[in-house]
């Protein structure tokens, strides 16, 4: 593999990914990479957010030179400067301490100001990895989204329950997959599990249960496309994959495809999963937006070469 990545680098599409070098997504996209067509070359190599560094000429940062060293494959022992990749995909950001992670997305904005195309593109994660500010600013884009206090005391938050009719859903602020969410319908849990959340130094996310029709639906936007699935899990109100859902092939409907878009303009995303709740009483309300959307289940679903696809919208952005 490397020997014919050598030899096409050169000339064909450069595609950085940041993310695990072992994992799924990044195997697809160099599965998908061998099967482009002649005139779309495209080579796809593996990046690491913890060998990530910038370079400064001493002026300003926009002017930094970024860059970080392969994982999986040795390019020749040295680094690959992002620079010199066509586009950087990021699947994937590992857990580190606050200046890390800070460090990290400062680096993906000096790297894009030095003129590489990130996608998503720096402050778009940025936006989406909080799900209050990703809600604020929907909401600010007209779009209909749950009734949600953030707050960081165990009292407000129990006035926050009280205020959303004894049953909400308590959320981590950040996070994906379903992982952490708990229902909250009486007030002995309410209150130890604000208790918690307080002596954790959290800030704790009260959003108000919605009654659905068991499913909700992703949307999954890459550039001009779009792809939806419904996620259903009998017996479960979560209904994410990662938690034994279910994905089903689903027709959106015109609100949903245009909720869809615009949530993704309003983020300033290129690819975005979109989560929207029917509700029983008819409405299409969204719930979150994911910067760096796993495609599997769509894919699957659908049957569609999701990583094929990917990589022909680069070669036209």
């Amino acid at each position: 593999m490397t020997d014919y990545i050598g030899d096409q680098r050169d000339r064909a599409l450069r595609v950085g990914v940041l993310g695990s070098p072992t994992g799924w997504y990044l195997k697809e996209l160099q599965r998908a990479a061998f099967t482009m067509p002649e005139n779309r070359k495209t080579v796809v190599e593996p990046l690491s957010f913890s060998k990530l560094s910038v370079w400064s000429n001493g002026t300003c940062l926009p002017n930094a030179r970024t860059w970080t060293q392969g994982t999986e494959i040795d390019f020749d022992s040295k680094s690959i400067d992002l620079t010199d990749c066509d586009a950087v995909l990021v699947r994937s950001m590992p857990l580190g301490s606050v200046e890390q992670i800070i460090f990290r997305m400062n680096a993906l904005h000096a790297a894009r100001a030095s003129g590489v195309q990130v996608l998503n593109p720096p402050r778009c994660l940025e936006i989406a990895i909080d799900k209050w500010l990703t809600l604020d600013i929907a909401q600010r884009a007209g779009l209909m989204t749950p009734r949600t206090i953030c707050c960081q005391t165990r009292d407000d938050a129990l006035q926050a329950w009280e205020t959303l009719g004894g049953d909400c859903i308590v959320k981590p602020i950040f996070g994906g997959e379903g992982r952490g969410l708990v229902r909250v319908t009486d007030s002995d849990m309410a209150w130890r599990v604000f208790s918690t959340l307080e002596q954790l130094q959290s800030v704790i996310y009260v959003q108000e249960f919605l009654e659905s029709e068991g499913y909700d639906l992703r949307l999954l936007v890459v550039g001009e496309e779009l792809f939806c699935v419904r996620r259903e899990n009998h017996g479960d109100w979560r209904s994410n994959v990662a938690r034994g859902g279910q994905a089903i092939p689903y027709s959106p409907t015109f609100e949903q495809i245009s909720i869809a878009f615009r949530a993704s303009k309003a983020i300033g995303g290129w690819m975005i999963g979109v989560d929207i709740l029917p509700t029983k009483d008819g409405r299409n309300v969204l719930l979150e937006l994911n910067a760096v959307p796993g495609w599997r289940a769509t894919a699957g679903a659908l049957h569609v070469d999701m990583a094929q696809l990917i990589l022909h919208r680069l070669h036209e952005t």
